[in-house]
């Protein structure tokens, strides 16, 4: 039986963390250990973790944090075969979570799988759009992808996320770990260079999480800036690949759904929200024109940028 640690950045968990450690440990397939690395000591009561003998908790500072590094930090303090990476928001759905990501790890006859990533379900505190979106990027049917299918799915071949992914901890290693130093989509990196190594990535529609972000048009703006900087500073994985064709297609699908349910305010929130990502994004891919004053209006992740 292969082993599984389970490794998750935490910053100011809420409710949420707490619901995930509950279940973690009530898994199937038994998680060998918890591996927290968590942003400011003073922002995670230890006390919730108290219950759990297997959970260890490595603190550094906001200065510190970064999407690859910090993962990378989680890993290098795992033994286990495998690695499922989380963060602190996403509660599995059941006690098979876990179970699943491994059997969809191990079901591949043809090309070897180097990483699952989990089903996102929309929660009660979800928007309109945010249901719709869940459903459009997370579909009820598991699939693998290859570097085959790059033609055919565009940058959705190397859509993977860290919201809850299990890795072949081997292949992890042999092709170098996660990019040290990335803003956002540390995931979709690392996902590109191991399907161009010939390796399968899959998705499991059976291993489900709740992961909910009912973000104002402001803050998409802001999570999409970075999103449009990861991208710039990445061509060799997004360059030539169209990411809006994507976006519009979630769109009209949304809106088209939203006046059938008869919702106009929500028709009227998803054009706005939209906006904003969309307007995001064109600055994040443009940042080399920008000021780093106005950089750092428009980051979510302002250490990144430095002093």
């Amino acid at each position: 039986m292969k082993t599984v640690d389970v490794i998750i950045p935490t910053y100011k968990p809420g409710s949420k963390f707490i619901r995930q450690q509950e279940m973690l440990q009530k898994q199937t397939y038994p998680v060998n250990r918890v591996i927290i690395v968590n942003t400011e000591e003073k922002f995670l009561d230890r006390r919730l973790l108290q219950d759990y003998e297997n959970v260890s908790v490595t603190d550094i500072s906001a200065k510190e944090f970064d999407h690859g590094a910090t993962r990378n930090l989680g890993v290098s303090k795992s033994r286990a075969d495998y690695f499922l990476m989380m963060t602190d928001d996403a509660v599995p759905k059941d006690e098979h979570m876990v179970e699943n990501l491994v059997k969809m790890m191990e079901s591949s006859q043809d090309k070897e799988i180097g990483a699952v990533y989990g089903r996102q379900l929309a929660t009660g505190e979800s928007s309109e759009d945010e249901k719709y979106s869940r459903s459009f990027n997370y579909p009820a049917q598991s699939f693998v992808k290859t570097i085959e299918d790059l033609p055919r799915l565009g940058i959705k071949t190397y859509f993977e996320s860290n919201v809850c992914c299990l890795y072949r901890r081997d292949i992890f290693d042999k092709l170098g770990g996660f990019i040290d130093h990335t803003i956002f989509n540390e995931d979709m990196i690392y996902c590109c260079r191991m399907l161009k190594a010939g390796y399968a990535s899959a998705y499991c529609a059976e291993a489900a999480v709740f992961h909910a972000h009912n973000y104002t048009g402001m803050q998409q703006l802001r999570r999409n800036f970075d999103l449009g900087v990861s991208q710039a500073d990445h061509p060799e994985v997004f360059g030539g690949l169209k990411s809006e064709g994507e976006g519009i297609k979630l769109v009209k699908g949304n809106a088209a759904a939203l006046m059938k349910k008869g919702k106009l305010f929500s028709v009227v929130r998803l054009i706005w929200v939209s906006g904003c990502k969309y307007i995001g994004f064109r600055l994040g891919r443009n940042y080399k024109k920008l000021s780093k004053k106005t950089i750092l209006k428009l980051t979510m992740n302002k250490h990144y940028w430095g002093n």
